[in-house]
């Protein structure tokens, strides 16, 4: 397992009217950035195996808390929190660093942001590695709305949007409990859980499945979230719909090479053709969970720098 101690000191950087907590390996790299963006409810520490990997490998690897997670800003204003501001917040922080463009890497809500930052920003993004979330086709209607006609009240999209602040407070009351009981291995596929059910893993005594990480390592997670609290983080849920509306004039087609990586034991499931929206994508699976990149840290640092390199050839 990693010690925690080894992992990078941040610096506080100003962007797009707010500061991000940021982790930077491989320096020495620069001119060669590879941004990743870590999911919900993570930090830029789940990222740990992946820098050394990729700096190795001759990137400058820049690794953000997001807005509303760890020492990052954490803006009162739910909108504050939509796909336009956490794209731009990328988009500055390349700026800071003099980068015109840069390889992004996103894992679970990451992914939905590095989709989304491609298709508002396509000139700053080189090449998509994402994990977990597959593309999502935009469609007819908005995305909450949707989900709550075909899944019900209690999904937790929906859950998170129609009953604000509940689940929030929920996790805040457990977090140790919550975040040890969701960073397991090995589920099983199956549904994808519904709002309830998030809460009631926030309550349970006994969690599922082998841990993901070390007792140190998951203190790192606790920690962060006890001092931040989970709102910011809930608060990208919110604007999934008014994220729809933004991304109505985007080309939804992403024309960057790319790379999809799922967790074959993972509850969300591959869906529809991404080659359709995503015409040059290659899908890679692996034998785990949801925490891809912590449970198989290996073999996920394999494939990514095995494809990074067939991209530079």
């Amino acid at each position: 397992m990693f010690n925690p101690g080894d992992f990078p000191e941040p610096t506080l950087v100003p962007v797009n009217g707010v500061e991000l907590e940021v982790f930077e390996a491989g320096r020495r790299n620069a001119g060669k950035p590879i941004v990743l963006c870590h999911g919900w409810p993570e930090h830029a520490f789940s990222w740990r195996h992946q820098m050394p990997a990729l700096a190795a490998a001759g990137y400058h690897v820049i690794v953000p808390n997001q807005r509303g997670y760890g020492n990052s800003s954490r803006p009162a204003e739910v909108t504050d929190y939509d796909i336009g501001h956490l794209s731009g917040d990328l988009v500055a922080l390349l700026d800071h660093y003099g980068y015109d463009d840069a390889a992004f890497v996103g894992h679970d809500w990451g992914a939905m942001v590095v989709w989304g930052l491609t298709l508002l920003h396509p000139g700053r993004v080189s090449r998509v590695i994402n994990l977990s979330l597959p593309y999502q086709e935009r469609g007819g209607r908005p995305w909450v709305e949707a989900m709550e006609d075909a899944l019900g009240g209690d999904f937790y999209f929906v859950h998170f949007n129609r009953r604000p602040g509940v689940a929030d407070a929920v996790f805040e009351e457990n977090t140790f409990r919550f975040l040890r009981n969701l960073y397991r291995k090995n589920e099983p596929p199956g549904e994808p859980r519904p709002g309830m059910a998030l809460i009631d893993l926030a309550r349970a005594e006994k969690p599922l499945g082998d841990p993901v990480m070390s007792d140190s390592e998951l203190a790192v997670f606790v920690s962060a979230f006890e001092s931040s609290g989970f709102t910011g983080s809930v608060n990208w849920y919110r604007n999934l719909d008014r994220n729809w509306h933004l991304l109505a004039d985007a080309d939804p087609v992403i024309r960057q090479p790319a790379l999809m990586i799922h967790g074959d034991r993972d509850v969300i499931r591959r869906s529809g053709n991404p080659a359709e929206f995503v015409p040059h994508v290659e899908v890679v699976g692996l034998d785990c969970g949801h925490w891809i990149q912590q449970e198989m840290p290996e073999e996920t640092n394999r494939v990514m720098t095995r494809w990074l390199a067939q991209q530079d050839a």
